[in-house]
Parts: structure tokens; C-alpha cells; sequence
């Protein structure tokens, strides 16, 4: 039989330095490496865990935290969720894949194309990085032009990032825009004219947009034929289970989806119109695990859970009690420099004082709670009452802290 991992006499071991000494960076998701986590390379906060589930994690030294990040989203049920674990478990048993294609890549696109507005056709990845690069592969096979403007984080990939080791012509053909600026998104499109093939925006970036900018992309694509793409990686399946475009009603061409899609399991759908969508036959995307069965029975039953109960909307009031907790622990500290931001299902703390914000989450996390750094933090059903006691409790005792150390400063 497979033996538990870790062996639990290795709970004590430096996981950090063990870590950076094989893994360059100390992690391979560059939001989980110690400098993101806590703002310092070597934090005595830790960086590991060993098991996780509801809302809660335990740690490579054997504390347990309760998780506001939920794996920076991915996870809205919870950690470990048994319905959805049962589901994973039948598809491992059964083999996850073979060089037939599953049945249930059929099932939950279909599934999808009910759930979504965009969608009619769907392919699936098993990234967002790839997921929107290849919607904007389709969006230009299907226009037969190249230039595209953009609006967000949309991954590591080449075609848009400008990063050591990208070659300039990589993104010679990519212009990015300021988040919610309409007259500069007109602008871009009138520059890019009949060259341009899509528009690709994050539509949530730490609060809702402007109707006015989401409504200029939707007519600069329809005025030139190009592609409105949407990345609903954060929002799909937590704002609204059709993700921004739901809720907005504004519907893009080709749409995005994964993270909280299939809780945590490795999966990302394209989706979109069929006329669009059929682009994708006539250039190469390809993946050998792109639709194996275990990522899908995990989309299969988030989408039970959201045709049985209204997750966004649980969401929404956790959040809201979140934020609740937390501004009121702000304002009896009387630290200044410290506001909640964000939506109630996305929310994050901003600190005028980056050291302040780094200080504040290694605070929290000896008190017993995982805080992101920056956006955002996530509600999940499993945060119950008692979790949120404890998140009160922690940030309440970091803020006072940080409080006394200003009042010190300033003495």
C-alpha cells in the first residue's frame, strides 16, 4: 500500500529551505513563494501544508489555519468537499483517461453551454494561462488578423507578457489598456483598426467596472468584426455561476473559465459562440490531459452544487460578514492606512504601508489565519460561524498590534 505523505516524523523538517535548494523561486505558483506570502525570503510563517479541508489547512509543522486565500480562489465549496471528493475518487478508480476521449468531456460541456451565456461550443485546458491564450489563438484564426488589446492578468504565457526571456515579437501584436478606462480602450481599438481581432479583458479587477467600459469593448468588436473575449477565471462560478458576463448581462463572444469550475482540480473551459468557437478546427489546440475524467467529475459535481443550492449567493453574505468583521476590527484598533476593498466573493485588505501589510499577515497567521497579501481573499461555503469567529479574532489581534507598534513609532 502507498504510504501517507508526508511520513509523519518529516513534519519538523526546514520545508522552506528544502524547498528553495531544489525548487527554483522555493514554489513552481509564483503567489505561494515566501516573498508573496509574507513579504520576506525567509519568513518564520509557514509555506507548507500537509492536508486540507473545509476551510482550513494544516501546516508542514502541524498548526491548523484557517484559509481566506482558498487557494487563491480556486476552491469555493471547500477543501476536501466529500461530494465532490466522492465524484473525483469513482472517476481516479474507473482510469482518468485513455486514447478514447471521456464521456464526461461531453456531459459537462454540455453542462457548461446550459450554465453559461457565452456558450454554445466549449473546448477544455487545464490552465488559465492557457485557456485564454487559446481563446485568443481562436479569436484570430477566426478573424484572420492578429492585433489584440487587453485588460487584466491573463497568465505567464508569451503572447502577452513582456517578461526576461520573451521575445519582443512574442507581443509585437499585443497592446494592453488601463482597467475601466473607456476613452483609452477607444482609442487603442481605433489604432489597432481593421488589424484588430480581439478585445480580452479581466472584467473584475478589485471592484465591478463601469458599464460604459465593458460596453465600449462590445462595440469596437462588433464595429470591426473582431472577438470580445471575457477572462472569468476569478469570477466564473463565485460572482455568478455564468461568471460577470451574468450578472452584467453583457455578453462576451468567447469566455474563460476554471478555478472555482471544478474546486481546485486542475481544469479551464473555453467557451463561446459556435461560430467563433469553430475556428478552433482550423488551428492546433491540443493538450494529451486536457479532458481527463477526474478534473471533469469535479466540474460535474460543482455544477450539482450549484443547481441544488444558490453558491454565489451564500457567498455573497459570507463575504459580506467578512468584511463586517474586519472593517470593525480596523476601526477599534484605530490603525490608520488600512482599508477593505474589493467585492463581498473577492475581497482584499490595502494597506498604504507595504510593510505594514507584510507584518500584518505574518501577525494573522501566528494567530491562527491565512491572509493573502494583496488580492484577493475568498469566502467559501465552508467558512461557518466559528471560522469567522476566528478570522475576527486573529485580524483583531493583529491590528492591535500593528496599532501599538505605529503609536511606538510615532512616540
Amino acid at each position: 500500500m502507498p504510504q501517507p505523505f508526508p511520513d509523519p516524523d518529516d513534519l519538523g523538517a526546514p520545508w522552506l529551505a528544502r524547498a528553495r535548494a531544489i525548487i527554483p523561486g522555493g514554489a513552481s505558483t509564483g503567489s505561494k513563494r515566501a516573498p508573496a506570502l509574507y513579504g520576506a525570503e525567509l519568513p518564520s510563517s509557514p509555506t507548507h501544508f500537509v492536508s486540507a479541508e473545509g476551510c482550513r489547512v494544516v501546516t508542514a509543522g502541524g498548526r491548523e489555519l484557517v484559509d481566506c486565500t482558498m487557494a487563491l480562489g480556486a476552491v469555493a465549496i471547500g477543501y476536501a468537499d466529500q461530494y465532490v471528493t466522492d465524484a473525483v475518487v469513482e472517476a481516479a478508480s474507473r482510469g482518468s483517461v485513455s486514447g478514447l476521449s471521456h464521456v464526461l468531456e461531453v456531459q459537462v460541456a454540455e453542462r457548461l453551454c446550459g450554465a453559461i451565456p457565452c456558450a454554445e461550443r466549449v473546448r477544455f485546458l487545464k490552465s488559465g494561462a492557457e485557456g485564454v491564450a487559446a481563446a485568443v489563438r481562436i479569436a484570430r484564426a477566426h478573424t484572420g488578423r492578429s492585433r489584440v488589446i487587453g485588460s487584466g492578468y491573463f497568465g505567464w504565457l508569451d503572447w502577452w507578457r513582456d517578461d526576461a526571456g520573451v521575445p519582443a515579437g512574442a507581443r509585437a501584436d499585443f497592446e494592453s489598456v488601463p482597467f475601466d478606462d473607456a476613452g483609452a480602450l477607444a482609442d487603442a481599438a481605433r489604432r489597432a483598426g481593421d488589424a484588430l481581432a480581439a478585445i480580452v479583458l479581466e472584467p473584475v479587477i478589485e471592484r465591478l467596472p463601469s458599464r460604459e467600459w465593458v460596453m465600449e469593448a462590445r462595440r469596437a468588436c462588433e464595429a470591426s468584426g473582431a472577438v470580445l473575449i471575457f477572462d472569468e477565471m476569478k469570477t466564473g462560478f463565485r460572482l455568478r455561476r455564468g461568471g460577470y458576463q451574468e450578472l452584467a448581462g453583457i455578453v462576451p463572444d468567447v469566455a474563460v473559465f476554471g478555478k472555482a469550475m471544478a474546486n481546485g482540480f486542475p481544469l479551464a473551459a473555453v467557451v463561446g459562440r459556435a461560430d467563433v468557437m469553430s475556428a478552433a478546427e482550423r488551428t492546433w489546440i491540443s493538450s494529451t490531459l486536457a479532458s481527463e475524467s477526474v478534473s471533469l467529475a469535479a466540474a460535474n459535481a460543482v455544477l450539482d452544487w450549484h443547481e441544488r443550492e444558490d453558491v454565489p449567493a451564500t457567498l455573497e453574505r459570507t463575504g459580506q460578514a467578512m468584511l463586517a468583521e474586519l472593517r470593525e476590527a480596523i476601526e477599534v484598533s484605530e490603525l490608520h492606512g488600512v482599508t477593505v476593498d474589493g467585492l463581498p466573493a473577492m475581497w482584499l485588505l490595502r494597506f498604504s504601508d507595504p510593510e505594514h501589510e507584510s507584518r500584518f499577515v505574518r501577525l494573522a497567521a501566528e494567530g491562527g489565519v491565512l491572509f493573502k497579501r494583496g488580492a484577493y481573499d475568498f469566502p467559501s461555503l465552508a467558512h461557518d460561524d466559528g471560522a469567522l469567529e476566528e478570522i475576527a479574532r486573529a485580524a483583531r489581534e493583529a491590528f492591535r498590534v500593528l496599532a501599538e507598534e505605529e503609536s511606538d513609532v510615532r512616540a
